[in-house]
C-alpha cells in the first residue's frame, strides 16, 4: 500500500528537528505544507527563520509549502495562519502539533512563569491550533491531527513537572477530541516521539544521535495523519522502533458495605493493582461501567 498525501493541506506547528522531517516529508508526498516555526532555540528564543529554511527546502525539491512565524501562544496569530492557509489553498487536511520549549529545573526551583510558559506553549498552544482548524475540519468532513505528547508526560522524568503536565494534558485532550471529531472522520492521536533535535541537542550522549535523528520517528508520525490512520491512540517512536502505549484500569476491589476505610484500603492494596482483568477504556464512561460490573461480582 503506497501513502500519499496528494491534495491535502498540512500545517506543522513547530518546523525545527521534528517538525523539519515531517513538512519534507508531507511535500515529497504530495501536501501542501504550511511550516510554522517562531523561534529557533529550545527556549523559543530566536526567528522564524527555520521555517523560510524548510520552505526553500521543499520547494527546491519540487514541492509546496509556504512560512509562517506565528506564535502558537497567541490565539489569533495563529487565526491567522489557518485562514492564508484556507485563502491559498482552500481548506487544511492535517495539522501536527510540534511546537514546543523546555524549561527544565527541578519543582523546588521552578519559578511559576516558567512553569506557566511551558504549559502555554505546549498545551494551549496545540489547543488554539487544534481550535483553527476545528470548524474547518468538521465542514469538510475530514481532518487529522496529531498531538506531541512525551514519555516525561506519561511515565515522568526528574526536572521536567512544567513539560511533563503539559505532556499528559495533551494526551488527554487527543482522547476527548477523538471522541468529538468521529462523526466527522476527524482522527485524533497521540505521538511521543525519541528523537535528536535542538530539544535534546545536550541531553543525548553523542553516540545515541544518529540512532535517534528525527528521520527515524517520520514514518510513524505520518501513518498517524494519513487517510487510514486510526484514531485515539499514544504511540512511541523513536531510533526505528514504533511503540503503542495505553491507559489501563484494573477491576478493583469492591470494600465490603460497613468496611469502606482507609484501613480497608490499605489491607486490600494488592488486590487493587492486580492487573488481571484490566481494560483498555474507550471513554471516561468505561470507568463507571466497570465499577458496575465489579460490584456485582
Amino acid at each position: 500500500m503506497n501513502i500519499d498525501f496528494n491534495g491535502r493541506i498540512a500545517i506543522v506547528a513547530g518546523g525545527g528537528g521534528l517538525g523539519r522531517a515531517y513538512a519534507l516529508e508531507l511535500a515529497r508526498r504530495g501536501a501542501r505544507v504550511v511550516v510554522n516555526d517562531l523561534g529557533g532555540a529550545r527556549d523559543g528564543s530566536g526567528s522564524s527563520d527555520a521555517a523560510q529554511r524548510v520552505v526553500e527546502e521543499i520547494e527546491a525539491a519540487g514541492g509546496t509549502a509556504m512560512a509562517n512565524g506565528a506564535s502558537v501562544a497567541d490565539e489569533a496569530q495563529v487565526e491567522a495562519l489557518v485562514e492564508k492557509a484556507k485563502e491559498r489553498w482552500g481548506g487544511v487536511h492535517i495539522l501536527i502539533n510540534n511546537a514546543g520549549i523546555l524549561r527544565d529545573k527541578s519543582f523546588a526551583k521552578m519559578p511559576m512563569e516558567e512553569f506557566r510558559v511551558v504549559v502555554d506553549i505546549h498545551l494551549i498552544g496545540s489547543a488554539n491550533c487544534t481550535k483553527a482548524v476545528w470548524g474547518t475540519m468538521r465542514e469538510q468532513g475530514y481532518g487529522r491531527i496529531l498531538m506531541t505528547t512525551s514519555s516525561t508526560g506519561l511515565f515522568g522524568n526528574f526536572g521536567q513537572a512544567n513539560y511533563g503536565a503539559a505532556k499528559l494534558g495533551l494526551a488527554g485532550f487527543a482522547k476527548t477530541l477523538h471522541l468529538e471529531g468521529a462523526k466527522y472522520n476527524i482522527r485524533v492521536n497521540s505521538l511521543a516521539p525519541t528523537a535528536a533535535t535542538r530539544m535534546t541537542e545536550d541531553i543525548f550522549p553523542p553516540e545515541m544521535l544518529a540512532a535517534f535523528n528525527p528521520e527515524n520517528v517520520v514514518p510513524a508520525a505520518l501513518f498517524l495523519v494519513s487517510e487510514s490512520a486510526p484514531s485515539n491512540m499514544i504511540v512511541g517512536a523513536g531510533a526505528g522502533v514504533v511503540q503503542a502505549c495505553y491507559v489501563t484500569l484494573t477491576p478493583g476491589y469492591k470494600l465490603p458495605e460497613g468496611r469502606r476505610t482507609v484501613e480497608e484500603v490499605a489491607a486490600n492494596w494488592e488486590r487493587i493493582i492486580d492487573r488481571g482483568g484490566e481494560i483498555v477504556p474507550r471513554s471516561g464512561a468505561e470507568q463507571a461501567m466497570l465499577i458496575l460490573k465489579t460490584m456485582k461480582r
